[in-house]
């Protein structure tokens, strides 16, 4: 019944979706959206078997050659079939949706029937599941071919920021001694590399917003309980989040219609009942979107003092971008240390082995592990250490007052942002991702140099953003990504701004690092 509705509805948004607004008869792999490689499928000038080979192509010459990325775990064996199956049906004039026969990456957390699902831990190279995660399912359905699945910052093992024990380092394609983000930092680079159409990534604590903004990317951290987790590696059922990462807001967007939406499978999204649009997120996708929006600038997260001023100077740049384009801003402010209680709002290391073994036990009998008990048995020292801590608990996580604090904080910052978005009569809040300089690569965290370099509201209120590109910084050539938060379910509000923002600047630029290859000029 689930597979049908959603044929249906991939049917309707074919029907319905139009392509961005500006259309060439050229374009580069490296730009090409959705819509532009949609339509070459249409005109005949590309296949999806060809995509697919130009995909593999640039996976070849710059992930384990060239500057060696390192993004890629494994890849699908048998993509190319894929691809010249989804171009026999679109040959017979069946075009499931607008992803049909285009490529998707997947961050390896979302389980796979025919890749591992490994989260970058060594012991579970070979853990195979039965099923596609929800989303995965959806995304094939739709008649997109998932074609690999990432490396990333370990989701058990201790490793540096952005690196794994499976796989290693993976390196920034704009400069590879500074840190490309965490912990989907395989599907940041390889999509700042275009070694796919669109990617996914999953976020605890800025695990979207990081490799997004660290790799001149869009990303959607969606509102909690858009987007199901069913067969998704997580650590916390309060703060797990998955969503779309690429070059363009469209593309996410055109993700997004895909992948949103009830699963009876995870109660978490019974939140959206009701409260999604009627017409398909990238319909929201405006070149003037900013023309009378109203944004409320929030002071609480821009940083000053040593180290922070380049940053500053983006995201100062960025608001008067936006105000030439259109729209109104406000400074806001919270009211409270903002900062501070971001950082006390954090959930996941006190659920993170339930939420593991939660997981672990839906795995087939044979699977390398299935309980944290075994994880530790097996890996030793080399699992993260709130993992162990959090095993040896015996406070039950309903009495755990130090979870019970962290909730607490996590629904005050919530419901203080809200007040000031309804109070100010905002579409949404504009910040800056982080304006301290990027780490070297390599670091144990991800903030060595100070405890508050990043914004990550997001994923401690379950309130939805949109990272997009804001610049770089000028000393070390590293992305600057700009922020647009908003209230629960109104990312379409979201992506009509982020849109107008990106039409307006045109920040995104492909790193020097990854030229493009023969082949990749697409004419439709």
């Amino acid at each position: 019944m689930r597979t049908s509705c959603l044929l249906a509805v991939s049917l309707i948004l074919a029907s319905v979706l139009t392509p961005s607004p500006v259309r060439a008869a050229e374009v580069d792999l490296a730009t090409a959206t959705v819509a532009d490689l949609q339509a070459a499928l249409e005109k005949g000038t590309l296949t999806s078997e060809k995509l697919v080979s130009l995909y593999l192509a640039r996976i070849e010459a710059y992930d384990s050659k060239g500057p060696k990325l390192n993004t890629v775990i494994n890849l699908a064996k048998d993509a190319l079939e894929q691809a010249r199956a989804l171009d026999a049906e679109r040959k017979a004039g069946k075009v499931r949706s607008p992803l049909h026969g285009l490529v998707i990456l997947a961050k390896d957390v979302f389980d796979t029937a025919d890749m591992p699902t490994t989260g970058g831990f060594a012991p579970m190279a070979t853990s195979q599941p039965r099923y596609d995660s929800f989303v995965i399912g959806r995304l094939r359905a739709a008649g997109a071919i998932i074609l690999a699945k990432l490396n990333q910052s370990d989701w058990y093992g201790v490793a540096p920021r952005g690196a794994s024990t499976l796989k290693g380092q993976v390196l920034s394609a704009y400069n590879p001694t500074k840190f490309p983000g965490s912990s989907s930092s395989g599907t940041g680079v390889s999509m700042a590399a275009w070694f796919g159409t669109v990617g996914l990534g999953s976020d605890t604590g800025g695990s979207i917003t990081i490799p997004t903004a660290q790799n001149n990317l869009v990303g959607f951290a969606t509102t909690h309980g858009l987007v199901s987790r069913t067969g998704m590696m997580w650590s916390s059922p309060r703060q797990e989040n998955g969503g779309p990462m690429g070059r363009s807001v469209y593309d996410c967007a055109a993700v997004l219609d895909v992948i949103a939406g009830y699963d009876p499978a995870d109660l978490a999204t019974e939140a959206c009942v009701g409260r999604m649009p009627e017409r398909p997120y990238v319909s929201y996708v405006k070149t003037n979107g900013l023309v009378g929006a109203r944004l409320g600038i929030l002071t609480d997260m821009v940083r000053t003092g040593p180290g922070h001023e380049e940053g500053v100077a983006l995201f100062k740049k960025a608001v008067a971008d936006a105000r030439a384009a259109g729209a109104t801003l406000v400074e806001v402010a919270s009211g409270i240390n903002l900062v501070a209680a971001q950082a006390d709002a954090a959930a996941s290391s006190f659920e993170v082995a339930t939420a593991i073994n939660k997981y672990l036990a839906a795995l087939p009998q044979d699977a390398p592990v299935r309980t944290v008990a075994e994880m530790i048995q097996k890996g030793g020292d080399t699992v993260k250490p709130n993992i162990i801590a959090a095993s040896k608990s015996t406070t039950p996580l309903e009495r755990d007052p130090r979870l019970v604090a962290a909730y607490k904080q996590q629904d005050i910052i919530r419901a203080i942002l809200v007040r000031l978005m309804d109070e100010n009569r905002l579409d949404a809040l504009i910040l800056p991702f982080r304006t301290f300089r990027v780490d070297p690569v390599g670091l144990a965290t991800a903030h060595t140099q100070t405890p508050d370099a990043r914004n990550n509201l997001s994923s401690y209120t379950g309130l939805p953003t949109v990272v997009v590109p804001g610049g770089f910084f000028p000393s070390d050539g590293m992305p600057f990504g700009v922020q647009f938060l908003g209230r629960p379910f109104t990312e379409p509000a979201l992506i009509q701004v982020a849109s107008g923002y990106e039409a307006t600047t045109r920040h995104r630029m492909a790193p020097a690092s990854v030229p493009a290859l023969p082949g990749e000029t697409i004419r439709y």
